[in-house]
């Protein structure tokens, strides 16, 4: 009689379970980090959504034409340098997806040029639409790598 044989001990959890968290946490950790990159944050504060060791690989782009990788002194470099160059900017996420350690996100950038830098003229607003790949280690960004298409200006 088949309702006799006892079900089969459970050794292990599904891999879901012990998963998910964590994803829920990075997405929500990815929004925080997209928020703090619209106001502007710098310095500790922005050191602090990554690794000690994070490296970001930015694509080839119109600014970057062949490219650039970046550890975290040059992050952070970067980031009070575009605070002398850009203001008014404004980031919307798009969509943005999990698995794992890995989050991925579409954007929508836009921001308005603070002071004459090269052929770009004070108050040109320029938009952008940006793919960014994070990878997570504990529970920080120890890898990005973001795609930035931007639009004519």
């Amino acid at each position: 009689m088949l309702t006799d044989i006892p079900d089969p001990p459970v050794s292990n959890p599904l891999p879901q379970a012990t998963t998910m968290p964590a994803t829920v946490d990075h997405l929500d950790h990815a929004h925080r980090y997209v928020a703090a990159l619209a106001a502007g944050v710098t310095g500790d504060a922005l050191a602090d959504f990554f690794t000690p060791d994070a490296v970001v690989t930015e694509l080839p782009n119109r600014f970057t034409p062949h490219g650039a990788r970046r550890e975290l002194p040059e992050i952070l470099a970067g980031a009070e340098r575009g605070q002398r160059y850009v203001r008014d900017q404004a980031w919307r996420v798009l969509s943005a997806v999990a698995e794992g350690d890995r989050v991925a996100m579409e954007l929508d950038w836009a921001g308005t040029v603070a002071e004459d830098v090269g052929a770009l003229a004070a108050g040109t607003r320029m938009r952008a639409h940006v793919a960014i790949f994070l990878d997570y280690r504990g529970g920080k960004i120890a890898a990005q790598r973001h795609y930035d298409c931007y639009e004519p200006f």
